[in-house]
């Protein structure tokens, strides 16, 4: 795992086989996992770390138990297409952060099957070249009393595509219902190209649920101030850039990788 010597960090707990249930109050590390299932204890508070650095196709599961806790992290080194399943139960807590840095495709299914479940999942992709990036993300509010919000944003330059779908349904007697889905990206040169759909489903009346996207290239406008300020065209290109992707990092719920995450996605984008 050239490049990525930091995930031996003591601060990680390693996981193999192909299930575990994490215990609390612990940062768990999944490297290059093929098919892998995790659980919660019910109560616990606790994080994991996935990465992928080499091409696979990957199954992942998880399920977060009444009350408990999850940070998850999710980074994309090299070519992985990934579907991952979470199960939420009764006031549980699932805060999601990925991250493709380069080709990769995720599909997320979130299922929220307890009263006071929440679900939060910031996403980002960064393409560059010929690379090709997908996010799929599918909440499903099946029972009342939950609260789910998806933010994703995308960045493409060169030649490269980027696409993220998302899909919130809400059951028929999924009253009380809040959910929010927001897609935002950046096309760098005229031939890159990000398609988004989000959509909302609803067989619910008392609900609040929104949901947005937006397609566009860099602020002009804030470009000419900063360069009026003495900043370089380049300087000003890349500090909007980091203001826009930077959020996604500082979000991440493992605190352990949230300094290094941000240094891997400045650069990624100083390769763009």
């Amino acid at each position: 795992m050239e490049g990525v010597d930091w995930m031996r960090d003591a601060a990680f707990t390693p996981l193999c086989g192909e299930r575990a249930t994490l215990a609390a109050d612990r940062v768990y590390l999944l490297a290059d996992p093929e098919k892998y299932a995790v659980e919660t204890a019910a109560g616990a508070r606790t994080q994991l770390l996935i990465v992928h650095t080499r091409p696979a196709s990957v199954t992942l599961s998880v399920s977060v138990a009444e009350d408990a806790e999850l940070a998850v992290a999710e980074i994309f080194l090299a070519e992985a297409f990934a579907d991952f399943s979470i199960r939420q139960h009764g006031q549980s807590r699932c805060r999601m952060t990925t991250v493709e840095l380069t080709s990769a495709n995720v599909k997320y299914g979130i299922d929220l099957d307890g009263a006071g479940a929440r679900s939060e999942l910031d996403g980002l992709f960064l393409a560059g070249g010929k690379e090709h990036c997908e996010v799929a993300v599918r909440v499903n509010h099946n029972v009342p009393d939950c609260s789910s919000r998806s933010l994703v944003k995308g960045v493409a330059g060169g030649d490269a595509k980027g696409a993220f779908r998302g899909l919130v349904y809400v059951a028929p007697d999924a009253q009380r219902t809040d959910a929010q889905q927001t897609s935002r990206n950046i096309e760098l040169t005229p031939t890159a190209r990000i398609v988004t759909k989000p959509q909302l489903e609803i067989y619910a009346d008392d609900v609040k649920c929104s949901h947005g996207a937006a397609v566009g290239q860099l602020d002009d406008d804030a470009i000419l101030y900063m360069r009026q300020r003495g900043l370089s065209e380049v300087q000003a290109r890349r500090l909007q850039l980091e203001g826009f992707v930077g959020a996604i990092a500082a979000q991440c719920g493992v605190e352990a990788v949230r300094d290094r995450l941000y240094e891997l996605i400045v650069e990624k984008l100083e390769r763009m």
